[in-house]
């Protein structure tokens, strides 16, 4: 793999830890370079997939089906990672749904090539450990949020937090993410 075509990756590995760049060699040699449209569904809730997204270029959300309505739980972008989490950890079809929402350049691999890289790679074992450590952190920080912040504290949270989401999800999604109708949000984007 060529690394000055994978920028945004290595930037967004760094930002959890230094992995050298032997440490990533290892990595991408095992990794798949993926060029898929926009509205394309990466990953099927209820359906196995052994792999891991890095994203290079692209923006896509994940999300949940509740009695038939779509539920946005997190958003991906360039530099980030993007997976089903009962398929990582378990080996068992996630519930999530991945749908991209720009045309994406992504590179997957196999949950078992990155587990035996964890196995013998402490570099890659530890951005591995501090990532999943950060993303569980941000993840119980949004549901926390969302059970007791007012809708205009977490509109103004995702503002600061994201503030690319704005520009590059639909209001719906976005209304979704933040527990709150599209009704709500237009009128606190209308506010602000």
């Amino acid at each position: 793999m060529n690394k000055s075509n994978m920028k945004n990756i290595i930037k967004g590995i760094r930002q959890y830890y230094p992995v050298s760049d032997s440490s990533l060699e290892v990595l991408f040699s095992y990794m798949k370079k993926m060029e898929l449209p926009k509205k394309h569904l990466l990953i099927h809730g209820g359906v196995l997939d052994r792999h891991v997204y890095f994203i290079e270029k692209g923006f896509c959300r994940s999300y949940c089906l509740r009695d038939g309505e779509e539920i946005t739980i997190w958003f991906s972008r360039e530099g980030d990672i993007t997976f089903a989490m009962k398929d990582l950890y378990h080996n068992q079809p996630g519930y999530e749904y991945v749908e991209l929402l720009e045309d994406c350049e992504l590179y997957a691999i196999r949950i078992e090539d990155l587990n035996q890289i964890y196995e013998t790679n402490i570099e890659i074992a530890n951005w591995g450990r501090v990532i999943h450590q950060e993303c569980l952190l941000y993840m119980d920080i949004h549901h926390i949020n969302r059970l007791y912040l007012p809708a205009k504290e977490r509109y103004e949270q995702l503002l600061r937090e994201q503030p690319d989401v704005i520009h590059r999800a639909q209001l719906g999604y976005i209304a979704s993410f933040l527990g709150m109708t599209p009704q709500h949000l237009s009128r606190l984007r209308s506010e602000s």
